[in-house]
């Protein structure tokens, strides 16, 4: 088993039972990301980071048509995600995988015979060492002219200093990293002509929501 696993679910063991109640408070944007999604009947959307399944949830109550699946690195995490889903009877709807993100295979890791026509990550970015090969996986495991959306920490640029100091040092311990160059990396895989980029601030750069469509 890869280091990367092992960590995650050392950290998420009993973190699980806990976060979707303590995260709702600052992991702002999630909602619009989903609200933003234009999801057809029919299509197959990937969450990479599903953590405990519940925007995947939120999803396929909302677009009971189309298929949903799920990618993380922890099994503590997929294990509470599949009781939720159980829960709710969308079996059907949601299919979740143990995978590194950087390992995506659309074929191998869910069996499919098409790649996805969306793509997303919800604050799973920061926390994901291997980002750039992420994005990377994402993009080849997309169908052309479809987009990629990211919605995840910012650089807190318009707000205050100390406000910034606090939250970075808390979220450290959560093992979340401010990759200061991923925007710079987004840019440049527009101006390779891979895709066009989009980028919405949330709360003064607390957050961002990228979208990033997929050249046809």
């Amino acid at each position: 088993m890869s280091d990367a696993r092992v960590a995650m679910d050392r950290m998420y063991r009993y973190q699980r039972h806990i976060y979707d109640l303590t995260r709702k408070f600052y992991l702002l944007g999630r909602d619009r990301l989903l609200d933003e999604m234009d999801v057809q009947a029919g299509e197959s959307v990937l969450e990479v980071g599903c953590g405990t399944g519940r925007n995947l949830i939120v999803l396929a109550e909302k677009y009971p048509a189309s298929r949903f699946y799920g990618l993380d690195a922890a099994e503590v995490m997929l294990e509470t995600a599949q009781a939720k889903i159980d829960a709710k009877d969308l079996t059907e709807n949601i299919i979740l995988r143990r995978e590194l993100a950087e390992d995506l295979d659309y074929r191998k890791t869910f069996n499919l015979d098409e790649p996805f026509d969306t793509i997303f990550f919800s604050y799973s970015i920061t926390m994901i060492p291997t980002w750039r090969q992420a994005i990377q996986a994402a993009l080849d495991n997309l169908k052309p002219g479809r987009s990629i959306y990211i919605v995840d920490f910012w650089d807190q640029k318009d707000l205050p200093v100390w406000f910034q100091t606090i939250l970075k040092n808390w979220l450290k311990q959560f093992h979340v990293q401010f990759w200061h160059n991923l925007m710079p990396h987004l840019e440049n895989l527009e101006k390779q002509n891979l895709g066009k980029l989009s980028v919405t601030p949330i709360a003064r750069r607390y957050a961002f929501l990228a979208r990033f469509e997929k050249v046809k």
